[in-house]
């Protein structure tokens, strides 16, 4: 069998499809929806706006042009990275997280609470805007918007589609959305959403939409799990008791 020529899964659905250039899921028919121009439009000048007239998300370069954090009306900044320099504390309110491996989600959430009452757009950065950043915009999407994992990350990677999570970033995340939502039935579990890497075991099933909480995403496939096949089959009021069930997995 000819080798794959995509190494990496989805990192919605877990699954094997070009989904950067909108190629629909063979497997499970997931696609990245596309975005408006305001969205999906992005410039390295710029940071990413990620929740509208409010919570932008950027690298340090972006940080460092303050004319331009301005321009957007950018008043706050908040540093995910201890040995990043604080440029502007004149211009700008800075808070910054202390610890240079584990996420502080909590404190950073806090601050951006803040922000929000206060209202006032803040930039959340790291030193490329593509892991620890995005982590905390996600972290905060979770906790505040009451969105599951798979649904704030698929949020904020449109926004900013060079975000690329370390393994041991979203091993975090998926730690603090156990923390956030607790342990349930309906909580997707690590090995069905890999953010890229890897797993050894057998095909992920795909979640779309596994919380409760409100979002543009909260809108399943109304198909009944036993009644869903691919390709031709018997009526769905149809049952063949002598050919037993086979798992898509493989055995």
């Amino acid at each position: 069998m000819r080798k794959r020529e995509r190494e990496n899964p989805c990192l919605i659905c877990g699954h094997y499809h070009k989904y950067e250039e909108g190629e629909v899921c063979g497997i499970c028919g997931h696609r990245m929806p596309e975005t408006s121009d305001k969205s999906s439009v992005q410039s390295g000048a710029f940071p990413s706006e990620i929740l509208p007239d409010f919570l932008f998300l950027g690298s340090y370069d972006n940080a460092s042009r303050s004319e331009l954090l301005k321009a957007q009306g950018i008043s706050r900044i908040l540093n995910t990275v201890p040995s990043c320099q604080n440029l502007y504390r004149n211009s700008f309110i800075y808070h910054s997280l202390q610890d240079d491996k584990s996420l502080q989600f909590d404190d950073a959430i806090q601050f951006l609470e803040q922000c929000e009452r206060e209202k006032g757009r803040v930039l959340v950065h790291c030193m490329t805007g593509k892991s620890r950043s995005p982590a905390v915009v996600i972290a905060y999407l979770m906790k505040c918007k009451g969105w599951r994992l798979a649904q704030s990350y698929q949020w904020v990677k449109e926004r900013r589609s060079s975000v690329e999570l370390t393994e041991a970033i979203s091993q975090q995340l998926q730690e603090y959305e156990h923390k956030v939502f607790g342990s349930n039935e309906n909580t997707v579990p690590a090995e069905s959403f890999s953010f890229g890497f890897a797993k050894n075991d057998a095909v992920p099933i795909p979640a779309f939409n596994t919380g409760t909480g409100s979002s543009i995403f909260d809108r399943p496939l109304e198909v009944p799990t036993q009644q869903f096949s691919f390709g031709a089959g018997q009526g769905m009021n149809q049952a063949n008791p002598s050919v037993s069930d086979v798992s898509m997995g493989g055995p």
